[in-house]
Parts: structure tokens; C-alpha cells; sequence
């Protein structure tokens, strides 16, 4: 049974919560069929200090709070999004707010909308679902760009972007300033890594 490394972005404006879903992430082991999913979990407490990580750190999937101030979880969703579009997006809320429900599968696509309180076996399973969904869908793309490169419809530079994009989300989009130098942003975390 070969054992794959995943990250893992969690985000919930509540300590405790944060720490009570790594702990089951970190004891449970995380399987779909006969893969096992090593997971590197990374937990904030704030959506605006784990977009700024976002962009330095590429993520497999994310689990997000419904409810946080500031930002609910389909925006932050949205917004993680458009910087990690291929990552596994799932909700949790202890809410039964269907509207907020309805509008993060049709706006951010979530896969999976947990209930708190949680059940653990169903959470981790929810996980590593969503994990092996991702990993497939993206087994496909890989194949289906090397048919493109092969019949010319794509160049190898246009895979080799894409590759590095999967890598490391915004590699290839460079920020230009008015008088052409390129611009670096470095936006530092208002938030807490709970690791």
C-alpha cells in the first residue's frame, strides 16, 4: 500500500476546533480503498492569514469554517480558489444555513459540507475521498495534456507551465510595475500556524 504525502489547509476561527481537527486528522488513518494518505496539516485561525500562506505554499485540500468574522468560508473559498483552483475544497459549519450551503457548492464548488459536531470516521473518510478525487482528476489532466503535446495542440513549455503551476500555485503569473520591474509580494500572516 504506497503511502502519499498531502497538505492540508485548515481554517477556523476557533482555536479549540482547530486543534480537535488535527488531532483526528493526525490519529485517524486517512484512507479511500487501498490508498493511504499521509496528511501534513497546517491550521489557521484566521481566512486572511491563510490566503497570505496560500500563496507561497500549495495545498491538496482545504477545510474551511462556514462562520468566521471577516470572512465567511465561501469567500474565503473563493478566493482560495483563484490561487489554488485544483486543491480539494471542503465546508464546515455548525449552521444549517441552506442559502450559504447552496451558494458554496454552486459558487466554489466545495465537494463535502461537514456538520459540527462532526463525526470523526465520517470526516476523515470525507478527507481522504476528496483526496483521491483530486489525485485522479488530475491523473487525468496530466494524460490528457500529454495526448494534446503529442497531437501539437499544446507545446512543451504550455505542460511544463502547467506542472510547475500544480507544484507551486503562481510561479508562472509575474506582477509587472508601471516603469517594467517585477514586483514581489510578500504578504506576511495576520493569523496564527497552529502546527
Amino acid at each position: 500500500m504506497p503511502t502519499e504525502k498531502h497538505r492540508i489547509l485548515l481554517v477556523d476561527d476557533d482555536i479549540n476546533v482547530l486543534k480537535a481537527l488535527r488531532r483526528v486528522l493526525s490519529l485517524t488513518p486517512c484512507m479511500a480503498g487501498t490508498k493511504r494518505f499521509h496528511l501534513q496539516v497546517d491550521a489557521y485561525d484566521s481566512p486572511t492569514a491563510a490566503l497570505a500562506v496560500a500563496h507561497e505554499r500549495p495545498y491538496d485540500l482545504v477545510l474551511s469554517d462556514y462562520r468566521m468574522p471577516g470572512m465567511d468560508g465561501t469567500e474565503f473559498l473563493t478566493a482560495f480558489r483563484e490561487l489554488q483552483p485544483h486543491a480539494a475544497r471542503l465546508i464546515l459549519s455548525g449552521y444549517a444555513d441552506l442559502n450559504g450551503l447552496i451558494r458554496a457548492i454552486n459558487d466554489v464548488g466545495i465537494q463535502r459540507f461537514i456538520a459540527k459536531p462532526w463525526n470523526d470516521y465520517e470526516l476523515v473518510n470525507a478527507v481522504a475521498h476528496a483526496l483521491a478525487l483530486r489525485d485522479l482528476t488530475l491523473e487525468n489532466e496530466r494524460l490528457a495534456d500529454q495526448a494534446r503535446l503529442a497531437t501539437g495542440q499544446m507545446s512543451p513549455q504550455e505542460v511544463e507551465m502547467k506542472r510547475l503551476e500544480l507544484e507551486d500555485p503562481g510561479i508562472t503569473h509575474v506582477e509587472w510595475d508601471s516603469d517594467g520591474s517585477v514586483l514581489l509580494l510578500n504578504l506576511p500572516p495576520d493569523g496564527k500556524d497552529l502546527l
